[in-house]
């Protein structure tokens, strides 16, 4: 088989929660057992750092995994979903996974997905702990899909846990309440393993606090430890000092991922590190700097308040659950006060989108789409469904289209922000901005 057979191969044949929903979500980890046995345990061969959470696990990833390629080691980074390849879910010093490599793994792995039925997420798993494993990496880092207890990552015996925060996403498989979902989360808390906790509610302190009693793992506080104490964003940096609380020392940060909630995740990231160089790993002060100003350079994330173009600005953001869209309407308010804005939407069918469309202005200008994939709103059922929030706008066919009606409507003045999936930002054309190619990539 080509590449191309055998991507297509993988999303027709096995099913795929970030298309298909809730069906495709396995609650036990038996498949990624199996596969991993015939793939001869490839997770135990490396040292890794398992991050979960609801919001903010995919920029963390990503900043820590920079971080250690600054620091001279070999990194392996496992994200989902992807924007716009496939192979942005398994890099290794921030390329992709070679197509070969994939063609291979798949063509070896027909008989037993043809026996066990894997999910297409339980078999990448198992592909990115393999490929890691050839590699060689000196560690590797491994962002959970949904949850974390049945999670399919969830088979690694990590040096480190890290999760986030928690709030309301893919309640209808983690539970409907915070301590619920908290308790998921927890699930990648390990025995002796130090855990870092980004943000903490009072429903889910005490969740944390009895998992790792349980596991007699050491529990670090990243919010206790790390204090935001300046912020000034701008288009292409966000420069932050943060305070340790334990030396009272000042770091004065240069992010490159310029959303005002990266500077939460950064003193997760921050406590993290402090943990990876007691641990014994040579990690300096300029690797952190280096790393964390030009996160998307050396691992390739994006999507995330991603400044495209201005004048009209023209804002990617893959937030899709409540605290997501509340953090970019807070720094809309916050960096555009005066900005008339334009919001590009599309959500799949599994979100509470009347709680979501309840949170947007309605003095704002609406374009309603949908992206081309099973699980995705129609694009007119979610136009109906804002008019209920006084949210008036027309609807799309493609986020393109939508993108080519709100630059003829803005003004050079106004913003206009594409958000609510991932996959809606993964169907924005390049010839459409100024600035969204993936860079350090191999082809």
């Amino acid at each position: 088989m080509t590449y191309e057979q055998t991507i297509d191969l993988l999303y027709a044949k096995l099913p795929m929660f970030s298309r298909i929903g809730a069906a495709a979500y396995k609650a036990d980890l038996n498949n990624t057992i199996q596969l991993c046995d015939a793939a001869g345990n490839p997770q135990n061969k490396f040292k890794c750092i398992h991050i979960a959470g609801t919001n903010g696990k995919g920029s963390t990833s990503n900043m820590i995994a920079a971080i250690l390629q600054e620091a001279g080691y070999k990194t392996g980074l496992y994200t989902s979903p992807h924007i716009k390849d496939f192979r942005e879910r398994i890099r290794v010093n921030g390329i992709m996974i070679d197509k070969d490599f994939i063609v291979d793994f798949v063509e070896r792995s027909t008989e037993l997905t043809d026996a066990i039925q894997p999910s297409f997420f339980e078999l990448t798993v198992v592909m990115a702990f393999e490929y890691f494993e050839r590699e060689k990496v000196d560690f590797a880092v491994i962002e959970t899909g949904v949850g974390g207890r049945l999670d399919s990552t969830n088979v690694i015996s990590p040096i480190l846990s890290v999760i986030t925060n928690i709030g309301y996403d893919h309640v209808q498989l983690l539970g409907k309440t915070l301590p619920a979902i908290a308790f998921e989360k927890a699930g990648i808390i390990k025995k002796n393993t130090p855990v870092v906790i980004g943000e903490t509610l009072p429903e889910t302190l005490p969740v944390f606090i009895k998992k790792a009693e349980e596991e007699n793992a050491e529990v670090h506080f990243a919010s206790e430890e790390f204090i935001p104490e300046y912020i000034d964003p701008s288009v292409d940096i966000l420069r932050c000092h943060v305070r340790n609380t334990s030396t009272n020392v000042v770091e004065k940060l240069r992010l490159g991922l310029t959303g005002l909630y990266q500077t939460r995740n950064v003193c997760t990231v921050l406590s993290s590190i402090e943990i990876l160089k007691k641990l014994g790993l040579a990690i300096t002060e300029k690797n952190i700097h280096d790393a964390l100003e030009n996160v998307s350079a050396i691992t390739g994330i994006k999507g995330r308040w991603q400044v495209i173009e201005t004048k009209p600005a023209l804002i990617l953001d893959v937030a899709h659950n409540e605290d997501g869209i509340q953090e970019i309407l807070h720094q809309l308010a916050y960096s555009y006060p005066t900005s008339n804005y334009h919001f590009i939407l599309g959500f799949v069918n599994d979100k509470d989108v009347n709680k979501l469309l309840s949170m947007f202005p309605p003095t704002a200008v609406y374009y309603f789409t949908n992206a081309h994939i099973p699980r995705a709103l129609p694009k007119d059922d979610l136009k109906n469904a804002a008019a209920e929030y006084l949210l008036e706008g027309n609807s799309y066919e493609t986020v393109n289209d939508a993108i080519r009606a709100a630059k003829i409507r803005a003004t050079a003045q106004d913003v206009i922000m594409v958000c609510g999936s991932f996959f809606i930002i993964a169907e924005v054309e390049e010839d459409q901005v100024s600035s969204f190619a993936f860079k350090n990539s191999n082809p």
